[in-house]
């Protein structure tokens, strides 16, 4: 067995590059991410790689992808990096106007449509040099990133979220019924009969709320004809402006896509629940300069007047 290895041989922003790359995948990202060159990155790398005597990440398909190895290590080197950046920051105000740091939301493709252009637009203004990256997250393994720090907030439905998490409520989504402009059911009611007959396309998203819609529907004995099932919401609005079928979604997203794409709604024959959009964040950050200014900010922009916050 070899020697212990001392911290005094040991660079800290190796170890930024090592966490950076275990979200990222990517070289050029981290090199984004951390203002470096990608032939300092990988020169970084290169130096961990001789320092821990593992290849650390290996290159395919899938992009660089860690050993098992850097999996044992991804936890601890997080947390650490975490605690250092707590205790640092314990004394340290936030200044957007100056900050120039990345922030990472986990959110749908949903959330990114409906929410992100408002918030990103009032950061432009307040925060000119801090920059976003948005990630899909399991709920297993969200409440152990947003307590590393490997996350700062995530949006949407995710009730699992519960220990050592904060939430707050943003908005509801209700869901109505979308179709093109000119479409045969583009008019004030339609009924059960003329829904169920339907040509829909289905968004199959597990893991959302928008599942939760689909299960009400068939609870009520709905059978549609679907003709379509995509895994996000990104192409919805092409696809129905193109085609005679129609879909049913979320009226916040449905705002956001009617005069872009030329597309009409109407009330859903049938009474769904409101399910409820949340802001979370890790009870660790509660008190985090940059992770308040950034959750205010969201709220501020992205909330329903008439929504509540929760607990």
């Amino acid at each position: 067995m070899g020697l212990p290895m001392e911290l005094k041989d040991v660079d800290l922003n190796l170890l930024l590059v090592f966490n950076d790359l275990l979200k990222e995948h990517a070289v050029s990202r981290v090199a984004r991410n951390l203002g470096m060159s990608q032939p300092g990155v990988s020169n970084a790398l290169n130096r961990l790689r001789r320092l821990l005597g593992d290849d650390l990440f290996l290159r395919t398909g899938r992009g660089m992808e860690p050993t098992p190895f850097a999996q044992r290590l991804a936890e601890p080197v997080a947390h650490a990096l975490a605690l250092i950046h707590d205790s640092l920051n314990t004394q340290m105000p936030f200044e957007p106007a100056t900050a120039t740091r990345n922030f990472t939301i986990a959110m749908t493709d949903i959330g990114e449509i409906d929410f992100l252009p408002r918030m990103m637009d009032e950061m432009n203004r307040q925060a000119p040099y801090v920059t976003v990256s948005t990630v899909r997250k399991s709920s297993e393994n969200l409440r152990e990133e947003l307590e590393t720090g490997q996350v700062d907030l995530a949006v949407g439905y995710i009730p699992d979220l519960k220990t050592g998490i904060f939430q707050r409520r943003l908005a509801v989504s209700q869901y109505v019924c979308l179709f093109r402009r000119g479409h045969p059911l583009d008019k004030e009611r339609i009924s059960r009969e003329e829904f169920a007959a339907a040509q829909h396309l289905a968004v199959v998203f597990a893991g959302t709320g928008h599942i939760l819609a689909d299960q009400e529907l068939e609870r009520a004995g709905v059978r549609r004809n679907i003709r379509l099932r995509v895994p996000h919401f990104a192409a919805v609005g092409q696809i129905l402006h193109e085609t005679d079928m129609i879909a049913t979604m979320p009226k916040r997203l449905v705002m956001r896509l009617i005069s872009p794409f030329d597309l009409a709604w109407v009330a859903l024959p049938y009474k769904l629940s409101q399910i409820p959009l949340n802001l979370f964040w890790s009870a660790k950050y509660q008190h985090d300069p940059a992770n308040r200014w950034l959750r205010t900010l969201m709220f501020d922009t992205c909330h329903e007047p008439s929504s509540r916050a929760a607990a």
